[in-house]
């Protein structure tokens, strides 16, 4: 099939370069000049796993390419899919649409004949109902349909998450663009990824639903593991435990600083003002969205407790920036808050992310970069460790030691044993457990 994605950033560019790697022929689009020229040389500018062995590989084969121009490849597209950025608005925290009905208008004036257009952007109940309005009274003799189908990629995994779904949910009840969906994800066929069809409204709410109901876990697995520290348990064993229940599960159920990330902090408030809209509160969520930002202030507070209840004039060493392992996105990441902290304490943070660093130049404050773990821990007085990156899980704590002024860790993703610790001779602060002395 002819696809044009438009937008090639995150969502865009990973479905982009999936569905070429299905076999469709397809064309993603940006009005960055900057971004579409650096993909054309080759340069990915996102770092997801495995992505740019996609891209090169479908680019070869001729079946993806890049375009600054929305005309011509719509003119020719069988489906045309919108992936631009759906950001909360300044101000009253909505989702700030204006790129989705931008581009809504600029494909509908390009579509030569029947056309699926599918909302990939992750959008609040009843934007395809606008998109279909604007279409009606806009481009009345254009033969369009509108599709939702949200995306659910996790960073670090959305190639996997693509072509391995957990279920791909089309919001449709016309049969001509039902038809379309099927043949664009037929491919999926062999690996059983099951098709959900529904009305369109009901999908676009499955999508911020889902994002709610996981930012709630997480949430509430901080909580309970603010209170086995004061009462002597372990949230691991205790996640573990209520984790076996099938009903619950055991993803999510990591404690942690909070969570961040282009989908959760966005998504999270978009539904709770939409909610709102319609007089009908959701105060869970709400509550969710609370407790998330003052964890993120109240880490920053548990570093300092750790260093004595101050760090003016003491060097910190934060490893891990991004929100997450394996990706560089630094939106909404716990990094920013903690620093921040550190920095109105007085502290001399150095930091050190192994893919991040460039995108934080722009949202931190004046933190040195160091190359790696053991140059930015030189001198320290604490080590923090923000993000759970694999080869922060084998650090040589010997030479940590040596190179420390005082052997602090405060271990915010509980990635080293206590019992370790104390081995090595590190004062050990973890989440939602005992802290070791050195």
């Amino acid at each position: 099939m002819r696809i044009v994605m438009i937008g090639s950033g995150y969502v865009g560019l990973v479905s982009g370069a999936c569905l070429a790697d299905f076999g469709h022929q397809v064309i993603c689009v940006d009005k960055s000049a900057e971004k579409i020229e650096a993909l054309e040389r080759g340069e990915v500018p996102i770092f997801e796993p495995g992505l740019d062995a996609i891209i090169a590989h479908n680019r070869q084969a001729g079946r993806l390419s890049f375009s600054l121009d929305l005309a011509q490849p719509v003119a020719d597209a069988d489906v045309v899919f919108i992936a631009v950025g759906t950001p909360s608005r300044r101000g009253d925290g909505h989702a700030d649409l204006s790129y989705v009905y931008a581009a809504a208008r600029e494909i509908a004036a390009a579509v030569t004949g029947f056309t699926v257009v599918v909302t990939k952007s992750t959008v609040p109940v009843g934007t395809g109902d606008e998109i279909e309005r604007i279409f009606r009274e806009e481009f009345p003799d254009k033969d369009i349909k509108v599709v939702s189908n949200p995306e659910f990629l996790r960073e670090g995994a959305a190639i996997s998450d693509f072509k391995r779904p957990d279920r791909i949910v089309i919001g449709s009840e016309d049969e001509r663009a039902i038809d379309i969906m099927r043949e664009v994800y037929r491919p999926l066929y062999l690996n059983e990824a099951p098709l959900y069809f529904c009305e369109r409204r009901t999908s676009e709410l499955i999508k911020y639903a889902a994002n709610a109901f996981l930012a709630m876990k997480i949430t509430f697995i901080n909580e309970i593991a603010d209170l086995c520290e004061q009462i002597g348990a372990d949230v691991q064993k205790v996640a573990k435990g209520i984790g076996m229940d099938k009903r619950i599960g055991d993803k999510f159920l990591h404690a942690g600083p909070g969570y961040g990330g282009s989908c959760f902090p966005k998504d999270t408030l978009a539904l709770v003002k939409t909610a709102q809209d319609f007089d009908s509160p959701l105060r869970l969520i709400e509550t969710t969205v609370a407790i998330n930002d003052n964890r993120k202030r109240a880490m920053g507070r548990k570093v300092i407790a750790a260093c004595g209840g101050s760090v003016r004039g003491k060097k910190i060493a934060v490893l891990g920036l991004t929100f997450k392992p394996n990706t560089d996105d630094m939106r909404d990441a716990p990094s920013i808050t903690i620093v921040q902290a550190l920095l109105d304490g007085g502290a001399d943070v150095h930091v050190f992310d192994p893919e991040g660093m460039e995108a934080a130049r722009s949202m931190l404050g004046p933190v040195v970069y160091g190359k790696n773990p053991y140059e930015v821990a030189a001198g320290a007085e604490a080590i923090v460790v923000v993000t759970e990156w694999d080869e922060f899980r084998a650090l040589d704590f010997r030479r940590l030691k040596t190179e420390m002024k005082v052997p602090v860790i405060v271990d915010l993703r509980n990635i080293y044993k206590p019992e370790e610790m104390a081995k090595y001779g590190f004062a050990h602060f973890p989440i939602g457990k005992r802290k070791t002395k050195a």
